[in-house]
């Protein structure tokens, strides 16, 4: 069978409007993944951030705070990038704003 003769015997082209639904209808599932990544991945970790974000803007010296590294102490000084915390008496490191991962409660420092 030559391709001549294959072509001659393919289906008529459909109408002009089913052809654009068609194409369509191939890009759906692709909008719907991204709509069903957006609400499952992005949107909670865009709202984490804003959390994690306004918690640390809300420091304060005093507060009791553990860090992405496990260290868990009470901050002594504020500044713009960084921050002093105490993890025992006289025992200061100077750690980022950005690594302090959870405000203890009060009074959890014995």
């Amino acid at each position: 069978m030559f391709i001549s003769s294959a072509f001659a015997q393919t289906a008529p082209a459909a109408a002009a409007g089913s052809d654009m639904f068609g194409s369509f209808g191939q890009l759906l599932p692709l909008v719907l993944m991204f709509v069903v990544l957006y609400f499952v991945m992005i949107r909670p970790q865009m709202k984490r951030q804003k959390e994690h974000r306004s918690m640390i803007d809300a420091l304060a010296k005093g507060d009791e705070v553990a860090t992405s590294g496990g260290l868990i102490g009470k901050v002594t000084k504020l500044e713009d990038q960084f921050l002093k915390v105490e993890l025992a008496p006289g025992v200061e490191v100077q750690v980022q704003r950005s690594a302090v991962t959870q405000v203890l409660p009060k009074g959890s420092l014995k």
